[in-house]
């Protein structure tokens, strides 16, 4: 019976990102697979340039995902004053300036700004039990190796932002299963649980009134763009004894 890692995804603030649409950064119910190669790369110390490995751990990922909260958004209003003559680092290691505009605005001290706004969406107090393996299980990084670097990582951890760091440790354990569906069902319940809410992929088991969806959410790693579409079931239960 295969065996799937078990994690753990707690914290005061979580962001699972979906489309941005302008200045908006939405965020879906389940975590993206590419949110979760990312995180798994990020603690096996993969660079950004190593695309070929992203794609590749990416590719073996065989994950789903189970609501352990209620889902509660909140939204979060930014601003940042810019300047026509600021320069930031980038990832090239070279400072890069801001083209003129007719957007900027002179300022009392001569000097031309403005004003961006951001609108960012994030769960608050969210808990979420992930379950999933690789295949093919003999291929490195093994399901262990994971495992080891999630306890361990190269670099710090974090879920969806960088101002969303876990609450607790993130490996919850192991669960033989069949499949990423019966690994969610059967996975230790949350005290006093209604129903529950997870997401699959599809050929990973069925349940009754569960619900058929393409998904985008794979992200190809050497252009950095989310493309194509997978198909994942939807559905929830009642854990034995809790009231329909």
């Amino acid at each position: 019976m295969p065996r799937h890692l078990l994690l753990r995804l707690e914290a005061p603030l979580i962001a699972f990102g979906g489309e941005t649409i302008d200045n908006y950064g939405v965020i879906r119910d389940f975590p993206a697979l590419s949110m979760l190669t990312g995180m798994f790369a990020n603690a096996l110390g993969y660079r950004r340039e190593d695309s070929e490995l992203h794609d590749r751990l990416q590719a073996r990922l065989v994950a789903g995902a189970r609501l352990d909260s209620e889902v509660q958004r909140m939204r979060d209003y930014q601003t940042a004053q810019l300047f026509e003559s600021d320069q930031g680092w980038t990832t090239s290691g070279e400072p890069e300036g801001r083209a003129k505009s007719p957007s900027y605005t002179t300022q009392p001290d001569g000097r031309r700004s403005l004003t961006w706004q951001r609108y960012r969406d994030y769960h608050a107090s969210l808990n979420v039990l992930v379950a999933l393996r690789l295949e093919p299980a003999d291929e490195s990084p093994s399901l262990d190796d994971l495992a080891q670097a999630i306890d361990h990582p190269a670099r710090p951890l974090f879920i969806g932002r960088k101002n969303c760091l876990p609450s607790r440790r993130l490996i919850a354990g192991w669960q033989h299963a069949e499949n990423v569906l019966d690994a969610l069902r059967t996975a230790q319940l949350p005290e006093g649980a209604g129903r529950l809410r997870m997401q699959w992929p599809e050929g990973e088991g069925v349940l009754a009134g569960d619900r058929l969806l393409d998904l985008c959410d794979e992200r190809n790693w050497s252009s950095g763009v989310h493309g194509g579409w997978r198909p994942v079931r939807e559905g929830s239960f009642y854990p034995a004894g809790a009231s329909a």
